[in-house]
């Protein structure tokens, strides 16, 4: 049989093994799913994660749970070498090592895009992965703990600022989010006044949403600055350090969290460790079908799809379009290139990959949103309930739609969950700092009476 080999396993990597799953006869071929994460993160869900309206486990798919037939390798591919058929793995633990095949499929993804800012690197978390989501929601609700009991002042201040360096999708998802968590949350302690709430948003560009028209994007500023927030657009972060913040307007702040968003850069993996052709920007070049190469020079038994690679924008109508990355392409392009692999074995045709955008949605918080389709703008609570109808239409599996309506049920009736487990990520503290032991031999006589 011969052996395909995917490398990574998220969107595209995930639904082309799990297509590959249903379409492959058994004796036809076995799949191999490379990936240092055993499951494929749901990133549209991050920023509900990050409110507390999704459980963090829901926004995860479980990829042994749902690839029953496929062969998965916790690890990291570091090198392609499709002269020889081989990849290099890097396990979490142990020693480097080859692994043959016969077919690649690189969908490897996108890593995020860090600038040499000062401080970002020690003290900004990033919001691609569900750790950093959790993070992010544990940190704020730890400091409004820790504000409530501090008397107003500068620290106070510090723990109840929040910014976000980023005016894409997921920085602008996350931050309204959040703002609307905190919102909500600062009712509950009667110490804090609503006033002292300060959420930046940082944006080097003249506009935030990038993806909408100009118009819906003012919107949604304005409808930000409205609930208390404050978006510095044509300002880019220069200092981070200790948590004090610098922007190029001249403006200094402290702030306690800072979340960077700054969008993606290309997974160095593809951009300096194979011998596959890439393009400039360090991404896969493809066909329209998903067979890397070019309509004249295709490279046999290799194929790509996602935030890895350049794929062709049929649907732009002009020469040279490549689609975005995101998550409408990655999971269709990830289905269609299941098929063609599998039309390619039996000597079929295969088809060229053509989506049509299904439009543009964005959450803002509870009960906000903003939905843009061509010239049609629906804004409120209509577009959020459509991102929501959207998501849970289109998260994988039943299982994972069914936990997270079960979930945005919950807190329809009982509000969302506000308890910070901060201390998960240092779960030893308790046990080392806790009381002097008792010793072995009076633990064991036990209690008398």
């Amino acid at each position: 049989m011969k052996t395909i080999l995917v490398v990574g396993g998220g969107y595209a990597g995930f639904y082309t093994a799990w297509k590959l799953e249903k379409k492959l006869r058994r004796d036809e071929a076995r799949v191999i799913v490379v990936d240092p994460r055993p499951y494929m993160t749901y990133q549209p869900f991050l920023p509900e994660v990050v409110a507390g309206s999704v459980e963090a486990r829901h926004a995860a798919v479980s990829l042994r749970r749902h690839l029953k037939r496929t062969r998965l390798v916790a690890g990291t591919v570091v090198a392609v070498d499709h002269a020889h058929r081989r990849v290099t793995v890097r396990p979490a633990d142990g020693p480097e090592y080859e692994l043959g095949y016969d077919i690649i499929v690189v969908t490897a993804g996108a890593v995020s895009r860090k600038l040499s800012v000062p401080g970002v690197a020690e003290s900004a978390i990033g919001m691609k992965h569900v750790e950093e989501a959790v993070a992010i929601r544990d940190r704020m609700l730890t400091s409004f703990d820790r504000a409530s009991a501090l008397e107003p002042g500068p620290l106070r201040q510090r723990l109840l600022t929040v910014t976000f360096v980023g005016g894409g999708f997921s920085g602008v998802e996350g931050f309204g989010e959040l703002l609307s968590l905190a919102t909500a949350l600062i009712r509950k302690y009667p110490e804090l006044r609503p006033e002292e709430l300060r959420f930046h948003l940082v944006e080097a560009r003249d506009r935030i949403l990038p993806e909408v028209t100009d118009e819906p994007g003012r919107w949604v500023v304005r409808s930000l600055e409205k609930r208390g927030a404050r978006v510095h657009l044509n300002a880019t972060l220069l200092s981070a350090r200790d948590g004090h913040v610098v922007l190029s307007t001249g403006e200094e702040f402290d702030s306690e969290l800072i979340v960077w968003t700054v969008g993606n850069a290309a997974n160095p993996m593809v951009r300096g460790n194979t011998d596959l052709p890439v393009n400039e920007r360090g991404l896969v070049m493809v066909r329209a079908d998903l067979r890397v190469g070019t309509d004249d020079a295709p490279v046999p038994d290799a194929w790509a799809a996602g935030d890895d690679a350049a794929v062709p924008d049929l649907a732009a109508g002009r020469p040279g379009a490549a689609t975005v990355p995101n998550a409408q392409h990655a999971v269709r392009q990830g289905k269609l290139l299941a098929r063609n692999l599998v039309a390619d074995l039996r000597g079929r045709r295969t088809k060229r990959y053509l989506h049509h955008s299904l439009g543009t949605v964005a959450t803002l918080g509870l009960g906000r949103g903003i939905f843009q389709y061509r010239r049609l703008v629906i804004k409120g609570v209509l577009a959020w309930l459509m991102h929501r109808g959207y998501h849970v239409l289109a998260v994988p599996t039943w299982e994972r739609k069914v936990r997270v309506l079960a979930v945005w049920l919950t807190a329809a009736l009982y509000g969302r969950d506000v308890v910070s487990l901060a201390a998960v990520q240092d779960p030893r503290h308790a046990f080392v700092t806790g009381d002097e032991p008792v010793p072995v031999s009076a633990a064991a006589a036990g209690p008398r009476g």
